[in-house]
C-alpha cells in the first residue's frame, strides 16, 4: 500500500517538474525559441487552439521567429493573439508569414523576468508540498484503519520526504538555470 502511495506521489511530483519546465520555456530570454509562442492560444474559427497546431514556427535568425500558418486565412487570428499576449512582441506580416523580432532585453526587464521565474518555481514547490501532504495523510488514514503499522507509517513518511527533497532540489536547479539564462546578455 505504501509503495503504491509513494509511486503515485512520485509520478505526480514528476508532473510538477514537467509543468515547471514548460512554464520556464515560455519565459523569454535574449534568444528566439519556438517554445516561446507555440502554446499561445489563437482564436481559430471560434475555438482556442495552440499556435503549434496552426503553423510551423522556425528561427531564421537568433533574434527572430518565423510563423508560417498552414491555413493562410488564419494569419490575422495569429497576429491578434500575439499582439494580445503579454510577450511584448509586435507581429510583422506579409500576408503569407508572420515575423517576430525579439528586442534586446533591458536590465529592468531581465530582473522582472527573474522575479517571474522565482514565482513559478515557488508555485511548483507548493504543488510538490501539497502532493507530499496528501501522501502522508493517506498513509496516516491507513494507519488509523489499522491497515499498516506505526513502523510502516514512519518509513513511508521518511521515504516521502526523501522523494520530496529530491524533487525540490530538481526544481531549484531548473530555476537557477533559467535565471542564469535570463540574466545572460
Amino acid at each position: 500500500m505504501i509503495a503504491d502511495i509513494l509511486k503515485d506521489s512520485k509520478e505526480r511530483m514528476k508532473g510538477a517538474v514537467q509543468a515547471l519546465k514548460e512554464d520556464l520555456n515560455a519565459i523569454r530570454t535574449g534568444r528566439a525559441s519556438p517554445s516561446l509562442i507555440e502554446k499561445l492560444m489563437v482564436e481559430y474559427y471560434g475555438q482556442p487552439t495552440p499556435l503549434i497546431q496552426l503553423a510551423s514556427i522556425s528561427v531564421p535568425e537568433p533574434r527572430q521567429l518565423l510563423v508560417k500558418p498552414f491555413d493562410p486565412g488564419s494569419i490575422k487570428d495569429i497576429e491578434r493573439a500575439i499582439s494580445a499576449s503579454d510577450l511584448g512582441l509586435t507581429p510583422n506580416s506579409d500576408g503569407k508569414v508572420v515575423r517576430l523580432n525579439l528586442p534586446q532585453l533591458t536590465e529592468d526587464r531581465r530582473k522582472d523576468l527573474v522575479k517571474v521565474v522565482h514565482s513559478r518555481v515557488e508555485e511548483a514547490h507548493v504543488s510538490v508540498r501539497n502532493i507530499r501532504r496528501d501522501a502522508i495523510k493517506d498513509m496516516r488514514d491507513f494507519k488509523d484503519e489499522k491497515l499498516i503499522g506505526e513502523d510502516d507509517l514512519k518509513r513511508g513518511e521518511e521515504e516521502t520526504q526523501k522523494v520530496t527533497d529530491e524533487i525540490i532540489k530538481e526544481l531549484d536547479q531548473l530555476g537557477a538555470n533559467k535565471e542564469k539564462e535570463v540574466m545572460e546578455v
